[in-house]
């Protein structure tokens, strides 16, 4: 990758990222949330009364250690068992925890060994179109299609004192609320509304779930390419 010119959307102006603050329960743990996109960091820094800041970074990534989710290595149900990890992920049926044990038995990556996580970022739209997968409400292909329809683009966020220590303060600047958590709003309301539209299909060889657990589905089946 080399280096990048990263931002972090926050309610303030954050000069030195210091790795184990953070909650324990976003999408990959502990770490510093980052975007190589402006605009989607200047939604995520806004809440809906309140301005916030974007700060800009450079981090030159040579020698540290990167997992990147979309990978041909690994599958939507590798970023879903990291997903009911460490999200707040309720589990209201027995069926959704029989789908959880068994994402985490079967596809769940040990993070330890990695600097840096790249990958999807589960706002409270696609965080729901997940709980629905696990609890075969919708099938596999239905999952990617929702993963798609908000165009998120992907999360970079450091784990290890090795890639803090490669991250360098540039700027900042402020995101106007008005503008963004309005923009942010309308991209949650136009995925639940595009994906809700598609919930009426039906598929008769859909992979839901249950057959992934029925038939022991491994992370080199073909079907969940």
């Amino acid at each position: 990758m080399g280096k990048l010119i990263l931002y972090h959307g926050s309610p303030e102006i954050v000069r030195t990222p210091i790795l184990g603050k953070g909650k324990s329960y976003n999408d990959y743990g502990k770490g510093f949330y980052c975007t190589e996109q402006l605009e989607l960091a200047k939604e995520w820094a806004c809440s809906e009364s309140t301005d916030g800041y974007v700060n800009q970074y450079e981090i030159d990534t040579e020698g540290l250690s990167i997992l990147q989710l979309s990978s041909d290595e690994y599958t939507i149900l590798h970023w879903l068992a990291l997903l009911v990890q460490y999200r707040k992920f309720r589990i209201s049926t027995p069926v959704m925890k029989r789908g959880v044990d068994f994402l985490k038995e079967q596809f769940l990556l040990d993070l330890e060994s990695y600097d840096v996580i790249v990958g999807y970022r589960a706002d409270d739209s696609y965080f729901s179109f997940a709980r629905a997968f696990v609890n075969n409400e919708i099938f596999l292909t239905q999952l990617s299609y929702a993963m798609r329809l908000g165009k998120l683009g992907e999360q970079f966020v450091l784990k290890s004192a090795a890639a803090f220590e490669k991250i360098k303060f540039i700027s900042h600047e402020i995101a106007d609320s008005t503008k963004y958590y309005a923009k942010r709003k309308a991209r949650d309301d136009e995925a639940r509304a595009a994906f809700g539209a598609g919930l009426g299909r039906d598929d008769l060889n859909g992979l839901y779930m249950r057959d992934i657990i029925r038939q022991e589905v491994q992370p080199n089946d073909p079907r969940l390419r």
